[in-house]
């Protein structure tokens, strides 16, 4: 077997691990000591297809697991038996997983099931507050206890898994892969001049001397009163800003739509002219929406992620965050679901220039657009796979054996 390409399968079921993974894959499928294939679930299947046809990813296996009204137990017990089946077939030595999704989870079962070893791409972050996210945080700490690699985004992140125990030999800080998709979607709109054109004339509604709030919301934590919370602030804000126009491309998720079409969508006939609410959109026009806009409100990690490169600032309708760097860096803050909380912070960064500049040119404390590269390199140096790391544990368990 010395010298033959290391199988890797990398799984992944949403949007956002779609495009964290999707850089890695092109490197993968581009690099001769590797044997690569992508494994999807579907956990999220119309907004993961916009991915997959963004960066031209084809998988081999699609378990097209999405049902309506799925529950974490049923999706969770369906994608651990349809990825079993996956890693029986292809017997791969690496199981990539991507995050803290429950795919990420149940793929990390999955291969641990079948005794195959887990690369664990953005690991170690962690907010310590069991049901915040929910049910990331957990999602996350359950897949570092079956990983046999942990590619942590930051210093921070790597901290946290050696206070867990891991073995610093396992965890490498390779910085966030979202970087580096961003930075090539960024490339290709500079370059790319009837692609830019285009997106133009799609957005030709909003009006240029106006200044864009571009608005995300999904986390299953703040559906009920914290989402209308948020919303009637986004009016506030509407209403006091006149210059100022919001666009949302709402998640498809009923507990999401159901708030934003009702307090939203019931806005006076003056206000409701400024407020824009799409459709989900593929990642390529989201970027080119954050690149437009001159602030961010949003509950995603990976936009707090994506801003910092490029000069935007944040408001994350959270109580808390497992990417504290981005507040410690000043291109982001907290507000929660607190509708005065989100209107004073917006008005804030509208009528202060100063503040507003301050959180536009902080570093991006994530990375450099080479984590892939990173991962790549550390995986082709444990090539061989499940034996080389039963070895390396050995070697690592012999330290720790008294003589």
């Amino acid at each position: 077997m010395a010298g033959s390409p290391s199988k890797v399968l990398v799984t992944f079921g949403t949007r956002p691990e779609a495009i964290k993974l999707a850089p890695l894959v092109k490197a993968l499928a581009g690099h001769p000591r590797f044997d690569m294939e992508v494994c999807v679930t579907a956990q999220h299947r119309s907004m993961l297809d916009q991915v997959l046809e963004t960066f031209a990813i084809t998988p081999r296996y699609d378990l097209d697991l999405m049902r309506p009204a799925q529950t974490l137990p049923d999706i969770t017990a369906r994608m651990v038996t349809g990825v079993s089946g996956v890693v029986r077939d292809f017997k791969p030595d690496w199981v990539v997983v991507q995050g803290d999704t429950t795919t990420a989870l149940a793929a990390g079962l999955a291969a641990f099931y079948e005794q195959a070893s887990v690369a664990h791409v953005e690991a170690g972050l962690r907010t310590h507050e069991k049901y915040s996210p929910f049910p990331e945080e957990i999602n996350r700490r359950l897949v570092s206890c079956v990983a046999d690699l942990h590619f942590a985004p930051s210093k921070r992140a790597k901290d946290n898994l050696l206070r867990e125990n891991c073995p610093e030999s396992r965890v490498s800080v390779s910085g966030n892969t979202i970087v580096d998709a961003l930075l090539w979607v960024v490339d290709r709109l500079r370059c790319e001049l009837p692609l830019k054109r285009a997106l133009d004339d799609r957005f030709s509604f909003l009006d240029p001397t106006r200044r864009l709030i571009l608005i995300t919301g999904h986390r299953r934590e703040s559906f009920g009163r914290p989402f209308e919370s948020m919303c009637h602030a986004l009016v506030d804000i509407v209403a006091q800003a006149p210059d100022v126009e919001i666009l949302y491309p709402v998640h498809l998720n009923p507990n999401v739509q159901a708030p934003v079409n009702a307090i939203l969508g019931g806005a006076p006939a003056a206000l409701s002219r400024r407020i824009h609410m799409i459709a989900p959109v593929d990642y390529l026009t989201f970027v080119y929406l954050m690149n437009r806009a001159q602030i961010i409100i949003t509950d995603s990690g990976g936009v707090q992620e994506e801003a910092p490169s490029l000069g935007k600032p944040v408001l994350v309708t959270r109580e808390n965050t497992e990417r504290p760097e981005a507040v410690e860096a000043g291109t982001a803050r907290l507000t929660g679901t607190d509708r005065d909380r989100i209107f004073d912070e917006a008005m804030r960064l509208l009528t202060d220039d100063v503040h507003r500049r301050s959180m536009s040119f902080a570093r991006n404390p994530y990375g450099d657009g080479q984590a892939c590269a990173r991962i790549v390199e550390r995986l082709d140096a444990a090539s061989g796979g499940p034996r080389a790391l039963l070895e390396e544990f050995a070697g690592f368990t012999r330290e720790l054996t008294p003589s």
